[in-house]
């Protein structure tokens, strides 16, 4: 994986003066103190600039107190100028992401790569759509224009071996993902996944845990992912083990991560699979790729989880050192509009002998537009099942039983906040009509639609992602400073809101993981906590953000560590698992304390104005009767009241 963006990741920071945090340059916290040099003068000075630039010596204590949009934004620039040279992400966002400002929605709530712009969505569902005799309009969303997929059982070696490259669009779609992230067909092979839990299951089926026996994750957070690859490993026979976090900033464990790594003795043999994220997709912390050099230096096969990597953070230098044996990324179509889409695992050439026969679901195929017509009754249709989706299962198989047409049925997911609801697109009535009209009529009804399916065919092959293209054009160095310039103004804003008390100031706010960090990911978690220090629920903050227009979610830390002198913090804030108990993803296993924590997560064209509404709206808890102002507010409206 040889890396076009060396060059520009080893340029810097703000001045150029800092290599990017994902080159493999450990955590400072990590390492032995050594003399300053200068990338980690640059570092702190970043940290030393955000935090005396922003409401030096002021607490906001009343949300009326905040300083406008304006003022912020001009206090902003001035501390941070370099900000002005991401303007082309404005650009975009403006002429291909359009509905982010009819729709005054802000999206903070999933993080990973896009394929395509909603501007180029509107146009390909425009060139495609049949005209129909009715005079009603076409519905407003559809996946009809790009692709639908179609679940598969296989063989996860043989298909490495031997799946072949299937249709035109898959094989193209394929082609630019790799060269998006940089990846070398000599070096991997790849498959598309239904989705990230998919993928994770797929290789916890095929490796050989009988000769390796050992499964090592380094996650601070609950996934349905891991949760399944830890469940299908230990029925395996895999011996389990997670690395730890220390309270309070959630720092990896380093001296029991280091003894789960290192052999104990001399000989030689593969120890297991050794899982980790170069990121918290829920706190924003970034590892450093010496515990991956570590791992595969003592016997581990490395599988990344490059999920919640910024969208050119896959690309830089490190990868090309490192070369994992897995890796697993995901995509989803269109930004702040249909979070829908697939995984994709990358296994390295070398790796698959080692690899089990075993016949697994969750491998997906892309099927171009035209064959959606083709598609028998009981096909998986053109939905991806997402790993926040609750019950979509049954929902998509009544609505297949419901349509005749279930190959030209559409399976969307409407964004509600961290949940989702499956709906089906209606058919025109001109369609319905044909049908019942008999064969010869449905069959010269339908002809216009399979004229517009071979053109589309034709252009098949040549299916262009254009979200992709934008992250390209824009580089790393701008997308990763964007971003680094707002989640650390968030986290500066977030801590200046305090409750207003005779004795002390109670702070609203609670911040897990890294504060001001220069090599932080654009991903927060944090909590709530009212004037009396009690805690309010996440699902509850998520809930009234979702009802001012944000769109947040809700995570459950865990794997933490707290050392002897937070020991009265620990009762506090975390809370304990009872035996037996489920978690709320499905675990059975977990035994340990876990803190449920609102998250929120940066894209590439989240803006100043996103994060300052978000502060804005969490600035309201500071109104002691906020929340239940709320609750009558939403009851007196006949509306249904906010239930945690």
């Amino acid at each position: 994986m040889q890396s076009p963006c060396l060059k520009e990741a080893t340029q810097g920071c703000l001045h150029g003066c800092c290599p990017s945090p994902f080159l493999g340059v450990p955590e400072t916290e990590e390492t032995v103190s050594k003399p300053r040099s200068t990338s980690s003068s640059c570092r702190h000075k970043f940290a030393v600039t955000t935090t005396s630039s922003f409401f030096p010596n002021t607490q906001f204590t009343n949300h009326e107190s905040l300083p406008s949009l304006q003022e912020s934004f001009t206090h902003f620039i001035k501390s941070y100028p370099e900000y002005l040279e991401t303007a082309q992400v404005d650009q975009i966002r403006t002429q291909e992401y359009y509905h982010l400002s009819l729709s005054n929605h802000i999206c903070l709530d999933y993080i990973g790569i896009g394929l395509f712009s909603h501007s180029q969505f509107q146009n390909q569902y425009s060139s495609t759509t049949p005209i129909a005799s009715t005079s009603s309009p076409p519905p407003q969303y559809t996946d009809f224009p790009f692709f639908g997929i179609s679940h598969k059982s296989v063989n996860l070696k043989l298909q490495l071996l031997h799946g072949g490259e299937g249709s035109e669009l898959e094989s193209s779609i394929k082609k630019k993902i790799m060269d998006f992230l940089n990846i070398s067909e000599n070096d991997y092979s790849m498959v598309l996944t239904a989705n990230r839990s998919s993928a994770f299951r797929l290789v916890a089926e095929s490796y050989p845990f009988q000769s390796s026996r050992k499964l090592l994750t380094v996650y601070d957070y609950e996934s349905d992912a891991v949760e399944a690859m830890v469940s299908t490993s230990e029925k395996r026979g895999a011996r389990v083990m997670s690395a730890e976090f220390t309270w309070p900033r959630l720092r990896i464990h380093s001296e029991k991560l280091g003894k789960m790594i290192v052999r104990k003795r001399k000989k030689k043999t593969n120890r297991g699979l050794f899982v980790f994220p170069l990121q918290s997709r829920v706190t924003g912390t970034s590892y450093s790729y010496q515990w991956m050099s570590m791992a595969q230096e003592n016997g581990w096969h490395i599988l990344l989880d490059a999920c919640a990597l910024g969208p050119k953070d896959v690309g830089s230098f490190g990868l090309s050192l490192i070369r994992p044996d897995f890796l697993v990324c995901s995509f989803y179509k269109v930004f702040g509009e249909n979070p829908t889409g697939f995984g994709c695992l990358f296994v390295k050439k070398s790796t698959v002998p080692i690899l089990e026969c075993s016949t697994s679901t969750g491998i997906v195929s892309l099927v171009p537009p035209n064959k959606l017509f083709c598609l028998p009754e009981d096909s998986s249709g053109t939905d991806t099942e997402l790993e926040q989706a609750t019950g979509s299962r049954n929902q998509e198989r009544e609505l297949r039983k419901s349509s005749s047409f279930s190959g030209r049925m559409s399976v969307q997911s409407i964004r509600t906040g961290r949940h989702t609801k499956v709906e089906a697109s209606q058919m025109h009535e001109s369609e319905v009509k044909a049908e019942q009209e008999g064969p010869k009529d449905s069959e010269n009804s339908i002809q216009p639609v399979q004229e517009q399916a071979t053109q589309s065919e034709n252009r098949s092959s040549e299916i262009e992602c254009r979200a992709m293209d934008h992250m390209n054009s824009l580089g790393l160095m701008l997308i990763s400073n964007r971003a680094r310039f707002l989640i650390n103004w968030l986290i500066i804003a977030m801590t200046k809101l305090q409750h207003p008390n005779a004795d002390e100031m109670i702070p609203l706010i609670q911040i897990y993981g890294p504060r001001i960090k220069f090599s932080r990911g654009p991903a927060l978690a944090f909590n709530v906590y009212d004037w009396r220090g009690e805690k309010v629920e996440p699902v509850l903050v998520q809930k009234l953000a979702d009802r001012s227009n944000i769109s947040l979610s809700y995570g459950f830390l865990h794997n933490i560590s707290f050392p002897d002198k937070y020991e009265q913090e620990r009762g506090r804030v975390s809370e304990r698992i009872k035996t037996g108990e489920k978690v709320r993803v499905g675990s059975k296993r977990t035994k340990s304390d876990y803190v449920n924590v609102v998250t929120v997560a940066l894209g590439f064209l989240t803006n100043f104005e996103d994060i300052y509404r978000l502060w804005a709206f969490v600035a309201q808890f500071l109104d002691a009767d906020f929340v239940e102002k709320e609750r009558w507010r939403y009851t007196a409206l006949n509306q249904k009241t906010v239930e945690v």
